[in-house]
């Protein structure tokens, strides 16, 4: 008796298996478009958070100095570098909240890289009459790599110029008034950080109002809440941001 149909004298067939590395399910789940997106979403909320945090804390440049004439930003930024001590080192929670914000970083310039190229090999012809984009679907949306290279490019000048201080030649450690006011007084660099903000704020429109649509959070009814709200936040901390420059290179502040 034969073991297989049509192969007299074979033995049994082995089930063939692909070999490959076998890949933890997250993965898995990252090497997908859905996931990628997840991935740009969950990144972008803690982006959001940080603008945010940033923008309101840089407001005490306006709030003057405490009764031993300290300025109230440098008690901000003494603050944050001694954040939940004496139970974790000094600066070790501001490192340790740059280090997730880098890595969200990071992993949101992956997945946009990475998920432009899967939706560029799945679209290898492009669109024959053109795109026709949906609401939200603007030049914004499709500006975004550039605004997103813009913004990249301001958060490393911004970097080295009031955090690292090589880019700022009156730069003092720890004196954070003296050190946005000393640098936002030159004309070029109040340019690039409303150039930034600008920047800044058309891929924060854009994040906010897709950030639903990426977490399968898309239903026309909310359409009008979700521009809303992108409006809203997009003004409120560019608008904020860009009043900073301003006011310095006014003499204002």
């Amino acid at each position: 008796m034969s073991s297989m149909p049509g192969r007299a004298g074979a033995g049994p067939v082995a089930p063939v298996h692909q070999k490959g590395p076998r890949r933890f399910w997250i993965q898995q789940f990252y090497g997908s478009a859905l996931g990628k997106k997840a991935v740009m979403a969950l990144t972008g909320i803690i982006g959001l958070g940080f603008v945010f945090m940033h923008m309101a804390g840089n407001l005490k440049i306006y709030t003057g100095e405490n009764a031993d004439g300290v300025k109230h930003i440098d008690e901000y930024g003494e603050w944050l570098r001694t954040l939940l001590e004496p139970a974790v080192p000094h600066t070790g929670t501001l490192w340790l909240l740059r280090g997730i914000l880098i890595i969200a970083v990071l992993l949101h310039i992956h997945a946009a890289i990475t998920l432009s190229m899967i939706n560029r090999r799945a679209r290898p012809t492009g669109y024959k009459g053109g795109r026709t984009y949906g609401l939200g679907g603007t030049y914004v949306a499709r500006s975004m790599r550039i605004t997103g290279i813009l913004v990249a490019a301001f958060i490393v000048f911004h970097l080295f110029d009031l955090t690292w201080g090589p880019a700022n030649p009156d730069f003092e450690r720890g004196q954070v008034f003296h050190n946005v006011t000393s640098s936002l007084d030159r004309w070029w660099v109040a340019g690039i950080y409303i150039v930034g903000n600008l920047a800044l704020g058309l891929h924060l429109w854009h994040g906010v109002w897709s950030l639903f649509q990426s977490l399968g959070l898309n239903n026309p009814r909310f359409n009008t809440w979700r521009r809303g709200l992108a409006w809203g936040f997009t003004v409120l901390v560019v608008g904020a941001n860009l009043t900073f420059p301003i006011a310095i290179l006014s003499g204002a502040v």
